[in-house]
C-alpha cells in the first residue's frame, strides 16, 4: 500500500463506483490512509457493507451515495451528501463497456455509455474542482485506460470515452497546478475486476490485480504525475508499439474472443 498526504487530500475523499474492483480497492487503500470516505454507486447495500468493514477495520467515518451515475440529476444526490465535509479528493472511476461490432450497438446503449463514461467525470471534476480551489489543496484522480492512447475494436465507443477523460486530465493538469491541486489521469490495462471476470472474454494475458494498479495510481497522484500507465508491461507494450499495430492486434483479439464469448452479464456500480 503507498502513502498518501492525508494533508493535501484529506479528510474526505468521494470514491466513484466504490462497490466493486478498481473503486472497491481505492476505498480500502484510502480508508488504510485514514481518509474518510463517501462512496458512490447504484448498489447501496454493497457500499454500506463495505463502509461498515472499513470502518471497523481502520477507524474511519464513511457515508453512502446510492445513485445511478447514468442519470441526469445524479451531482445533486452527491452533493447534497458532500456540501458539509471537507472533501480534498475525487476517485472518479466509473466505467462502463458494451463489448462488440459497433453498428450492432442501439443508439440508447450508446447514449448511456457517454454519460456514464464521459459527462459523469466531467460534472464531477468541475464540481470538485472548484470545491478544492476554494480551500487551495487537494487533487483527483481520473480512471481512463490504456486502450484511450490507440483506439480498440469492439468496444470502440468505450475507448473514445476513455480518450476524452486522457485529454481533459492533460489539459486540467496543467490549470488545476496554478490553482494548488493535484490531477492524474490513470491508465490501467486489463485488470483483475468483477466486470473483467463477468465480461465472459478469454484475455491473452494474465491481467494486473486492483491492489497493484491503485498502489500505483496513489503513488502517481501524490507525485501529481499527469498521466501514468499502470503496470511495467502496459508500459513498455504502449511506448513500443505503435497504435496501428496495437489496434490491429486487438481487433484479432477481441474478434476471436467474442466468437467464443461466455454470456455474462458486466455489473456496473
Amino acid at each position: 500500500m503507498r502513502r498518501l498526504d492525508t494533508r493535501t487530500f484529506g479528510p474526505w475523499a468521494v470514491v466513484t463506483v466504490a462497490s466493486s474492483g478498481i473503486g472497491k480497492e481505492f476505498a480500502r487503500q484510502l480508508a488504510a490512509n485514514g481518509l474518510h470516505l463517501v462512496l458512490v454507486a447504484r448498489r447501496r447495500p454493497l457500499l454500506e457493507t463495505l463502509g461498515a468493514e472499513l470502518a471497523s477495520t481502520f477507524g474511519i467515518r464513511y457515508r453512502t451515495v446510492g445513485v445511478d451515475l447514468r442519470d441526469d440529476n445524479f451531482l445533486t444526490a452527491v452533493t447534497d451528501a458532500t456540501d458539509d465535509l471537507d472533501v480534498g479528493l475525487l476517485i472518479s472511476n466509473a466505467g462502463d463497456v458494451r463489448f462488440g461490432e459497433f453498428l450492432s450497438l442501439d443508439q440508447q446503449s450508446l447514449s448511456q455509455g457517454v454519460s456514464l463514461n464521459v459527462l459523469s467525470h466531467l460534472r464531477l471534476a468541475q464540481h470538485f474542482g472548484n470545491v478544492m480551489a476554494r480551500r487551495g489543496r487537494g487533487g483527483m484522480l481520473l480512471v481512463s485506460s490504456t486502450v484511450a492512447t490507440h483506439g480498440a475494436p469492439f468496444m470502440a465507443d468505450y475507448a473514445a470515452a476513455k480518450a476524452y477523460l486522457l485529454v481533459l486530465g492533460e489539459a486540467l493538469h496543467l490549470e488545476f497546478q496554478q490553482r494548488g491541486l493535484h490531477m492524474t489521469v490513470l491508465l490501467p490495462g486489463p485488470t483483475a475486476t468483477e466486470g473483467v471476470a463477468a465480461s465472459g472474454l478469454d484475455m491473452p494475458m494474465k491481467p494486473m490485480s486492483v491492489e497493484q494498479c491503485v498502489a500505483e495510481g496513489i503513488k502517481a497522484l501524490n507525485a501529481n504525475r499527469a498521466t501514468y500507465i499502470a503496470g511495467r508491461r502496459n508500459r513498455i507494450m504502449t511506448a513500443l508499439i505503435p497504435g496501428s499495430a496495437m489496434r490491429k492486434m486487438m481487433g484479432t483479439v477481441m474478434a476471436k474472443a467474442l466468437a467464443a464469448r461466455r454470456p455474462q452479464t458486466i455489473p456496473v456500480g
